[in-house]
């Protein structure tokens, strides 16, 4: 019996959206960009990788192909595949936004054709009334910076002064979101997440997307590190999606990673926490050993954008592309004969671009599977057109808001 798996890689846009320029991303490519990084040796690191990019079963599968699709050029290592054994195209976002939320609703059927609420202010940049509001109820000493911010950069900043204090560091990005850093030795994780979910009934009231608590470790700023116990408190979905079609229909829908956060639950029957993409890889070869027929399971490798995209860091980003790359054979073995994968990504993250936020572009979209007619899918007008595409392989009801291509 039919199962789909549809495998988000975090950030890997494929060249700028037609409506990039409001974003002021024009001239991104993440896939492309990095490629010729690679290319130009400027992505050479001893003990990490080195030499042009080197992805043979995504480009056997159809990446270069669709990279050339949507870009209208080959990046260079790209090439090299004259017959393709999956089904290759990308496609165009629909949804107002370019946030992770935003782009995995409209991939499982439901786009947000809506504005979220931004805080645009680089500088004290949430309400003072919502400031005032977290620091009252979560009885708090205050918070520290208030401002748009790399996660990274800011516990660098502000973990000591936190520390010493006891306020939390509160910040923001172009994205719909409140991130609030804390220390989880002299802070406490569970008290971040306290402090988070008061934040998240607060930013209901300026139609924010996403809460995240971002823990972090170490004894100074030389040392700080965030650990893995991150926590996306993201709001539902404002319609069915995919998820939800699957589970009222009676089978199994399995989150891997951050999935179950980024639907806030809704439809989830099953949720596997990893960390890493390689572990998120483990897991989901292991989801896809024991899931029943008709499930579907869906995993995000969050280290292409968490990692590397935001952090503008190439060297990583290719080293990452290259080990899932490895890795695909596996997940190709354990397929039994109904089975469809769907490679896809939910925005861009343009390490080349100046900055630390999301890039509007187009996303790959990769099926295969021992049943998986290979060939072009061309442009897919809508995310949605993959929540379309795995309703029909599953057999279940549609959406109408995208387009199957089977």
């Amino acid at each position: 019996m039919s199962r789909v798996l549809v495998c988000e890689l975090d950030s890997l846009g494929v060249g700028a959206s037609h409506d990039a320029d409001k974003f002021g991303d024009e001239g991104a490519d993440t896939l492309g960009h990095i490629a010729d990084e690679c290319a130009a040796g400027r992505a050479d690191k001893d003990g990490v990788r080195a030499g042009p990019l080197h992805i043979p079963n995504l480009v056997a599968l159809g990446m270069g192909a669709l990279s050339h699709a949507s870009t209208g050029r080959t990046a260079p290592g790209l090439n090299g595949a004259s017959e393709f054994t999956g089904a290759w195209g990308y496609a165009v976002e629909t949804s107002f936004g370019k946030d992770t939320p935003s782009g995995h609703w409209e991939a499982m059927g439901a786009p947000a054709t809506f504005e979220w609420g931004y805080f645009t202010d680089r500088t004290n940049s949430f309400p003072a009334e919502l400031v005032e509001a977290l620091v009252a109820q979560a009885d708090l000493p205050g918070v520290l910076a208030n401002c748009h911010a790399s996660g990274t950069e800011i516990i660098k900043e502000f973990g000591e002064q936190h520390m010493q204090s006891g306020k939390p560091i509160l910040y923001t990005s172009a994205d719909s979101v409140v991130q609030i850093a804390a220390h989880e030795g002299s802070f406490g994780l569970e008290r971040l997440y306290e402090v988070c979910l008061i934040a998240r009934k607060l930013a209901d009231d300026y139609n924010v997307g996403r809460v995240i608590a971002r823990p972090f470790e170490g004894f100074n700023a030389a040392d700080f590190t965030r650990t893995v116990g991150r926590r996306d408190y993201t709001v539902p979905p404002h319609k069915p999606t995919l998820l939800d079609r699957v589970s009222d229909a009676g089978h199994a829908v399995i989150a891997v990673g951050k999935i179950s956060d980024i639907f806030a639950g809704s439809g989830v029957t099953k949720v596997i926490k990893a960390y890493g993409n390689s572990d998120i890889f483990d897991a989901t070869l292991q989801a896809m050993s024991d899931a029943p027929d008709n499930s579907f399971v869906m995993t995000n490798f969050v280290d292409f954008d968490m990692l590397y995209g935001h952090r503008r860091d190439v060297i990583g980003y290719a080293a990452a592309l290259e080990a899932f790359d490895k890795r695909l054979p596996e997940l190709q073995q354990c397929l039994r004969p109904d089975d469809m994968v769907i490679l896809t990504a939910d925005h861009g993250c343009d390490p080349t671009f100046p900055g630390s936020d999301h890039t509007r572009e187009h996303v790959p979209v990769l099926a295969f599977g021992p049943k998986v007619k290979a060939g072009p899918l061309g442009e897919r007008k809508s995310f949605a057109d993959i929540g379309e595409t795995a309703a029909q392989w599953l057999g279940v009801q549609g959406f109408g808001t995208g387009q199957s291509w089977l």
